[in-house]
């Protein structure tokens, strides 16, 4: 009788964690930060059918990378999740907070149990409060743990890469179109350090935006208004860019032959 093969039960917790962090890896990434009036989601996602970033309920969205039939999966389970606890309950019952402790249960039990492989997924559960300082931004690894954010944090591809670069350049109070402008900035960059150019057609964007009168907040940024917002933050950097060199001491010249 030949001896079974034994593997320690932190080696084979490490091995399925290092094989969902590069399933993970794979995806592109997604950038979710604070703007003065609520919360906005960038994706790069060319794809008009599949999308990356949702809503959940009135206050409550969802991003996530990894493999979309999973994701897509735990998004369904999270709209019925909210729709029968609201509905039962309260509307108001129905939090970001209690919908990421469903998803690190079941996100736990998959990736601790044996007889399945472990989700290849990372999520982003985001609520708009009253003010910015009642928003909530939780991160969801694939192992079901939950990590609490606050400002802008970046899951899949690249991510350490781009969350560092919003570390340093993210602020408290930016407009929508600073917050785009960023948020494609830090997608734009890739592993050498290089800088790619992403267009209105490459992107998913949305928001979760305080200020719309009706209950529901979650509003996609499509087409012509995606194109304007991205064209209105580029104008603003160069204007903000050709301002610095007006005051090189030649802008008295400038001025004179303007006139």
């Amino acid at each position: 009788m030949t001896t079974p093969f034994y593997v320690s039960p932190q080696q084979a917790m490490a091995d399925r964690a290092e094989y969902a962090r590069k399933g993970i890896a794979r995806g592109r990434s997604v950038v979710v930060l604070q703007f003065s009036d609520g919360i906005l989601f960038v994706a790069e996602n060319p794809s008009r059918a599949l999308h990356k970033v949702s809503e959940i309920y009135d206050r409550i969205a969802f991003a996530a990378v990894g493999k979309y039939n999973e994701f897509e999966n735990l998004r369904i389970g999270g709209v019925r999740y909210a729709d029968l606890r609201g509905y039962t309950y309260d509307r108001d019952d129905v939090t970001a907070r209690g919908l990421a402790n469903v998803y690190a249960q079941t996100l736990g039990t998959i990736f601790s149990s044996a007889a399945e492989k472990p989700y290849e997924v990372e999520l982003i559960v985001a609520e708009t409060g009253e003010s910015p300082a009642d928003d909530q931004i939780y991160r969801l690894p694939h192992d079901g743990s939950i990590v609490d954010e606050h400002g802008s944090v970046a899951v899949g591809g690249n991510a350490d890469q781009i969350s560092s670069y919003l570390d340093q350049r993210h602020r408290d109070g930016m407009t929508l179109a600073e917050a785009l402008k960023l948020a494609v900035d830090s997608l734009a960059r890739d592993n050498n350090g290089g800088e790619r150019s992403l267009t209105a057609e490459q992107l998913e964007v949305a928001v979760l935006d305080r200020k719309r009168p009706q209950a529901r907040k979650f509003k996609r940024i499509l087409g012509g208004q995606l194109a304007r917002l991205l064209e209105g933050a580029g104008a603003a950097s160069e204007s903000g860019e050709d301002a610095e060199s007006d005051d090189s001491g030649e802008s008295g010249e400038d001025t004179e032959s303007a006139e």
